[in-house]
């Protein structure tokens, strides 16, 4: 008989219990504030998710698997959890003056993203099957209920709703191959899933079930070709839902690969990355090829993120501790580089306006030199430009294709990143060179979102100028 867990035993868990506690004491405070007071409850869901990625940094709580093995801290889920906290605490930043000025601010919201990056730390910390599909249900409601804030919308209702039954259809994909693979090793644990595996006695049971685990992945990250539910959740949903739907989940659905493929069903590695292979193939030559011909920025980054994704599969299909860590590498690029993408939009857009045409952007430059700047600094980061923190994460990713015997999937990554940067391009093109269309486009009189928006900007430029430290946080995760 197991003895009863201790306080002590719970230590590894402190930050998500700090976390939910925090969602709990807001939402019960949010119904004592009025409208003037609200801003309460934003700037103190912004301090917690920036305290909780400070205790994860300082260690507090100390690494461990609690909850019978369910829930394991390692270093892997230290970063991408810190990850998660910060580029979060950014998307609210950003939210509260869009927000705000369109009617559209409520205090569930910075509620929901806080009890949606709880569900993302227990998903990136998860040992079971169970913990797993718990971390991916809490996730998914609470961005059901964010793309559909705006009920007066039908733009962000047709979102929500086609979020919401595809989101649906894909979580039943993943319960039914969860539920085959339990069937064929008789447990929910992932390690001794990974052990059981060799001896399952219903090999093409334990096969199918990972087949369908791969689909329920490929479906959360926005793969081809399950990325069907992405441009019109990204086009529907307000601009900084969208930035953080497109952003932080990235990260969490990056760990629950690795803790569905790599850590269960490790045995059946040459089952499953060729799948992956494939899954990168086809997201790379339909996200940038589709991409080519959107005139809505927004639509355009969802095209674009599908390629992101091919792009991020690329070391996942390579294998290896050098093809996760370069993998891990590219999620958190592409979360820093998706927050300024979507903020960009955010700068610009003022009630009544939304500036998410590509035409939006032209003639910036001659009117605000220093927007302009920063824009084609995360454009050119996005298309892959040195020494943009950017190129440094595609460089990565080839090399662990390469470094896996892929050399074919390599060229098609190559290929298709020279394709990606012209549409990422025509943006600074649209910018510098294009005289503007209709009536003239300036950055929002808010001296915080500017600020925030900038070292966003410019952190891609920094981080691309050093860009050791975070690849070397990310190898030691996988040592």
């Amino acid at each position: 008989m197991q003895d009863m867990p201790t306080v002590a035993d719970l230590f590894p868990l402190l930050p998500e219990l700090v976390l939910v506690g925090a969602a709990f004491a807001l939402l019960m405070l949010d119904l004592f504030l009025d409208e003037k007071q609200r801003v309460l409850t934003h700037v103190l869901a912004i301090c917690t998710l920036v305290l909780v990625g400070v205790l994860l940094v300082a260690g507090w709580g100390g690494q461990g698997t609690v909850l019978s093995g369910m829930f394991i801290r390692d270093n892997m889920a230290d970063v991408l959890k810190v990850g998660v906290c910060f580029v979060s605490a950014i998307s609210l930043v950003y939210a509260w003056p869009f927000l705000r000025e369109r009617g559209l601010y409520k205090g569930e919201v910075p509620v929901l993203v806080m009890f949606a990056v709880a569900g993302m730390m227990l998903l990136i910390s998860a040992g079971s099957l169970v913990m797993v599909y718990l971390g991916l249900e809490l996730l998914a409601l609470c961005s059901y209920a964010l793309v559909a804030i705006d009920r007066d919308s039908p733009l962000a209702s047709e979102a929500a709703m086609k979020y919401f039954v595809l989101g649906a259809l894909a979580s039943g994909m993943l319960l039914y191959g969860m539920s085959l693979v339990y069937g064929a090793t008789g447990s929910i644990d992932l390690a001794t899933i990974s052990a059981n595996a060799p001896l399952a006695t219903q090999p093409s049971m334990l096969l199918t079930g990972v087949a369908f685990m791969v689909a329920g992945i490929a479906f959360k990250f926005g793969a081809a070709p399950f990325h069907m539910w992405l441009p019109d959740v990204y086009h529907g949903a307000p601009t900084p839902i969208t930035l953080f739907i497109g952003s932080a989940p990235k990260l969490a659905a990056f760990a629950m690969a690795i803790r569905l493929l790599e850590v269960g069903a490790a045995p059946l590695g040459d089952y499953w990355h060729p799948m992956l292979a494939g899954l990168a193939a086809l997201s790379l030559v339909i996200g940038n090829v589709v991409a080519l011909a959107q005139t809505n920025l927004k639509r355009m980054l969802a095209y674009s993120t599908v390629s992101h994704v091919g792009f991020l599969f690329l070391g996942l299909a390579g294998g290896g501790a050098t093809g996760y860590a370069a993998s891990m590498f590219y999620a958190l690029s592409y979360a820093i580089m998706a927050a300024a993408a979507f903020g960009a939009i955010i700068v610009l857009s003022r009630r009544g306006f939304e500036a998410d045409r590509i035409d939006d952007f032209k003639g910036l430059n001659a009117r605000d030199p220093w927007t302009a700047g920063l824009v084609l600094c995360v454009m050119a980061s996005l298309a892959g430009v040195p020494p943009f923190l950017g190129f440094w994460a595609k460089l990565a990713v080839l090399r662990a294709a390469l470094q896996g015997d892929l050399m074919w999937l390599a060229i098609v990554g190559i290929v298709c990143a020279v394709i990606g940067a012209f549409y990422y391009l025509r943006v600074i093109k649209a910018m510098y060179f294009d005289e503007p269309v209709g009536e003239a486009v300036r950055p929002r009189d808010d001296r915080l979102l500017q600020v925030v928006f900038g070292v966003n900007a410019l952190g891609l430029l920094a981080f691309g100028l050093a860009w050791n430290p975070l690849m070397a946080w990310c190898q030691r995760a996988f040592a």
